[in-house]
């Protein structure tokens, strides 16, 4: 049988087998022997990728790149007759002697402190074999405490001015937190702390980030957000020193606005947490807060959650996120400035923002975009259709209405229970009072 005729039967073979690496390499072997390096070079590269150490599949790498073959792997592969000769030393000189090559011409051995032998290679087949490992990139990995590291300490444009209605939570947060800031003098005479915590509360989709960020904008101040992905590491400590780093961050850069979305996620119930790295997690947060493992001062904690109620109590002590304000649906004056924010860069016609609002109780702030964006996708659909473009018109909102429904509702319902049976202490009687004026209560 001719060698073209074996390697198109091993080729046959070799599609039946694909994971037969013996074969494959046997194949490999026969097509450098026949001139076919280019072919062979693809077969070995796929060798070598379900089978990164396989010294055979390195020797005949080496031998179809044309470089040094180690010497306990001279001897071929294959089962060829020329292949069972062993190849003559690199380094033999004239004579045909073994003499060892000089200490300056040996290569290197594979390992950290070595060249490698793959890697040359790598590099020139990387269409054709996978890399060993993938790099993030070639900057050095930065020392452990540096500023800034992995986490964003950014400024913020965004005003109260901005944020639509909430009149109660503003002037909770100009009571806490703005009217100090701006009134260094009377805050020393009145012995007023720069420090503090609040949490705020509500449905989703309200606003809570939103507000967060204004308030770093109206003080001037920094702002860093921290979420659960922030913080948790799968190895023992990485999370607490995560934690710690975010503050630390925080501190360096006050005065700050430290934002913890999603607290209960960090801060659960510990009586309620099986797991005992999610407890120490959770110390760690009491730590921070109390300012153990650094001073605090200009530093504005706020914190935003959906479930207070699975909120640990010890981190609403006084000290810690000592304030609760509730964030509620936007009433009718908030509404029309988000009806009006979403349908300011859009073309619109006709729109009774009344009619709308009326239509619209109980929607969060995510609603009303999505309310906008619904209509506006109607409009877009029918211009296609008819291939006359046209505004975005009342008719559009209305359909819009039909599908749009309101999310908090749901969250109403689940407050409402906590609200009547749960309401130790009197925490919730902001909610409670918001449930009987909605006649939900």
């Amino acid at each position: 049988m001719s060698s073209d005729a074996l390697i198109d039967s091993l080729l046959a073979a070799l599609d039946a087998r694909p994971d037969d690496l013996p074969l494959r390499l046997h194949l490999a072997g026969l097509l450098l022997d026949g001139g076919r390096g280019a072919e062979a070079i693809a077969h070995i590269g796929q060798a070598l990728a379900r089978d990164p150490g396989n010294a055979q599949a390195q020797t005949l790498m080496q031998r179809a790149l044309g470089g040094p073959v180690p010497p306990a792997q001279r001897t071929a592969p294959t089962a060829s007759p020329e292949h069972d000769r062993p190849a003559p030393p690199a380094s033999a000189g004239p004579s045909g002697d073994d003499r060892p090559a000089p200490p300056a011409q040996r290569p290197a051995p594979a390992g950290p402190s070595g060249h490698d032998p793959l890697a040359a290679y790598e590099q020139e087949l990387a269409d054709v074999v996978p890399p060993r490992f993938a790099r993030a990139g070639d900057e050095p990995e930065p020392v452990r405490g540096a500023a800034d590291r992995v986490y964003d300490v950014e400024s913020s444009s965004v005003r109260l001015a901005d944020v639509g209605g909430m009149s109660a939570v503003k002037e909770r947060l100009e009571l806490a937190f703005l009217g100090p800031l701006r009134n260094p003098e009377l805050r020393r005479m009145y012995g007023k702390s720069l420090r503090g915590g609040l949490m705020l509360y509500g449905p989703p989709g309200c606003g809570k980030t939103f507000l967060a960020r204004a308030v770093a904008g109206e003080m001037g101040a920094k702002f860093l957000s921290l979420s659960i992905v922030d913080v948790l590491d799968m190895w023992v400590g990485n999370s607490e020193r995560n934690l710690h780093q975010l503050f630390e961050a925080a501190r360096r850069d006050a005065p700050c606005v430290l934002f913890l979305d999603e607290i209960d996620a960090l801060g659960h119930k510990r009586s309620q947490v099986s797991s005992s790295s999610m407890r120490t997690l959770g110390n760690q947060l009491l730590a921070e807060l109390d300012g153990m493992e650094g001073d605090n001062e200009g530093v504005f904690v706020l914190a935003a959650t959906n479930t207070p109620w699975d909120v640990d109590p010890a981190l609403r002590r006084p000290g810690r996120l000592d304030r609760v304000v509730l964030v509620l649906p936007p009433d009718a004056e908030a509404r029309v400035a988000i009806l009006e924010y979403h349908l300011r860069e859009r073309p619109i016609a006709n729109i009774d923002l009344r009619r709308v609002v009326a239509a619209t109780e109980d929607f969060s702030g995510a609603d009303l975009a999505h309310l906008c964006e619904s209509s506006a996708e109607f409009a877009m659909a029918d211009s296609v259709r008819t291939g006359q473009v046209r505004m975005i018109e009342q008719r559009d909102l209305e359909r819009a209405l039909k599908e749009v429904r309101p999310s908090t509702r749901p969250w109403l319902s689940t407050a409402r229970n906590v609200a009547m049976f749960a309401n130790e202490g009197g925490v919730y009687d902001d909610l409670v009072a918001y449930l009987k004026r909605r006649k939900l209560l």
